[in-house]
C-alpha cells in the first residue's frame, strides 16, 4: 500500500486552472431599500439585487453595509434567499458570457431529490434581473434579459469527482470523494461507471462545529447578536474582536473541529465505507470548504494513514462549481462560450465559467 501523501503538498499531477475563471463572493443577504452610492469597486462586490420591489444587498455589500447578513440553511428553490442567489449569480455569468447560458447547479444528496424538480423548471426560462449600479458607481436601477436554454441538476459531491477526473491527468479509476461542506458532509466512492450508491453518505457540515464554538464563546462573552455566517468568517479568520479585545480562536477552532470528526465524520465514514471498498481505490480527495482547515485534512491522514493517499487540491471550495462547469460544456455540445457551473453554497456562492479565447 502507497503511503499517504503529505496532503498539503501541491499535487503535480493537477492540470493548471488556466482555462477557467471562478468568481466567489459570500451567501449572505439582507434586504435594503437605502440608497447606496460608489460603495464598492464592482458588480461583484457591490451587488444589490431587486425582487418583489425590494432591494437585497448581497455577498460582500450584505457584509459591509447590512447589520444583520444572513441565509437560510439549505434553503429551497422556492424560498426568496435562494431565488436572490440564484439572479445574482445568473447576472453575474450573463455580463461575462452573454445569453442564452447553459447551467448546471446542485444540492446535498440530503435534498437533491426533494428539490432537483423545482430548481429545474425554476432555471429553464428567461429571467428579467433588476440590479442597481450606484453601488459601483452607475446611474442606477436598470433590468437584464438572462435566457438559460440547457439546465442540469446533480448532486454536490458527483459534481466534485468531476471536477477531479477533469483537472487530474492522471486520476484513478475509482476514489473516494469527500465534500466537506457548511450545511453538509457528503461522501461517496466514485467509478468510472459512476458513485456506488451503497457507499454514499451525508451528514452534517462545518456548521456542526461553528455551532460548537458559538457555544464555547458564549460562556464568557456577549457576542452582541452576532449571526452563524459572521462567526463562520471569525472561524475561518482565526480570530474575533469581543468587548474590545482580540480573542485567539485557532486553538478553540482546532478543540471543535476534533470533536466534530469524532462524533460526526469519523463514525459515518465507517458506516459508508467497507473493506471491500478500500479494495478498489487507494486515493481519497477533498472538497469543500472544510478541506482548506488543516486541522480537519489531518484527522482524516491521521485515520486513514497507510490505508489511502489523501488529496486536498487548490481552493478545495470550488471544486463543485467547476465540476459543474465541465457538466454544462458537456450538455452545451462543446459551447466554452456558453457553459456555466454555479453553486449556490451556503457559506459562499461560486460561479466558473471558461475564460473565452479574444478574436485578433
Amino acid at each position: 500500500m502507497r503511503k499517504t501523501e503529505n496532503c498539503f503538498k501541491k499535487d503535480k499531477r493537477i492540470k493548471k486552472k488556466s482555462m477557467i475563471e471562478v468568481i466567489k463572493y459570500p451567501s449572505v443577504l439582507e434586504s435594503s431599500n437605502l440608497e447606496l452610492r460608489n460603495v464598492a469597486r464592482d458588480l461583484v462586490s457591490g451587488l444589490k439585487i431587486y425582487h418583489d420591489n425590494i432591494g437585497y444587498l448581497v455577498g460582500d455589500l450584505a457584509l459591509s453595509e447590512g447589520t444583520s447578513p444572513h441565509r437560510n440553511i439549505n434553503s429551497s428553490p422556492e424560498e426568496i434567499d435562494y431565488r436572490i442567489f440564484l439572479k445574482a449569480g445568473l447576472l453575474l455569468a450573463s455580463q461575462k458570457l452573454g445569453s442564452p447560458i447553459t447551467v448546471t447547479t446542485g444540492f446535498p444528496f440530503s435534498t437533491f431529490q426533494v428539490f432537483k424538480e423545482n430548481a429545474y423548471r425554476l432555471l429553464e426560462n428567461e429571467h428579467i434581473i433588476e440590479y442597481d449600479t450606484q453601488t459601483f458607481g452607475g446611474g442606477g436601477r436598470k433590468k437584464m434579459a438572462v435566457e438559460v436554454d440547457r439546465v442540469a441538476v446533480i448532486p454536490e459531491v458527483v459534481g466534485c469527482s468531476m471536477a477531479v477526473r477533469q483537472m487530474y491527468s492522471d486520476s484513478p479509476k475509482s476514489f473516494f470523494m469527500i465534500s466537506l461542506g457548511y450545511g453538509t458532509m457528503e461522501a461517496i466512492l466514485s467509478t468510472e461507471g459512476g458513485l456506488v450508491q451503497r457507499s454514499s453518505v451525508s451528514t452534517f457540515g462545518l456548521r456542526y462545529a461553528i455551532n460548537l464554538i458559538t457555544r464555547e464563546l458564549q460562556k464568557d462573552n456577549y457576542l452582541d447578536l452576532k449571526t452563524e455566517h459572521q462567526i463562520d468568517q471569525y472561524f475561518s479568520e482565526g480570530t474575533i474582536i469581543l468587548n474590545r479585545k482580540r480573542l485567539d480562536l485557532r486553538e478553540l477552532r482546532k478543540q471543535v473541529i476534533t470533536q466534530y470528526y469524532n462524533d460526526v465524520i469519523s463514525p459515518s465514514l465507517r458506516k459508508a465505507f467497507s473493506d471491500s471498498d478500500f479494495t478498489k481505490s487507494a486515493d481519497l480527495y477533498l472538497a469543500g470548504g472544510g478541506a482548506n482547515y488543516a486541522e480537519l485534512v489531518n484527522l482524516f491522514r491521521d485515520e486513514f494513514d497507510g490505508l489511502l493517499n489523501v488529496h486536498v487540491p487548490d481552493a478545495p471550495e470550488q471544486m463543485a462549481s467547476i465540476g459543474y462547469c465541465y457538466n454544462s460544456l458537456a450538455i452545451s455540445g462543446g459551447a466554452k462560450d456558453k457553459a456555466v457551473g454555479l453553486d449556490l453554497g451556503n457559506s459562499s456562492t461560486i460561479l466558473t465559467t471558461f475564460k473565452q479565447e479574444k478574436e485578433d
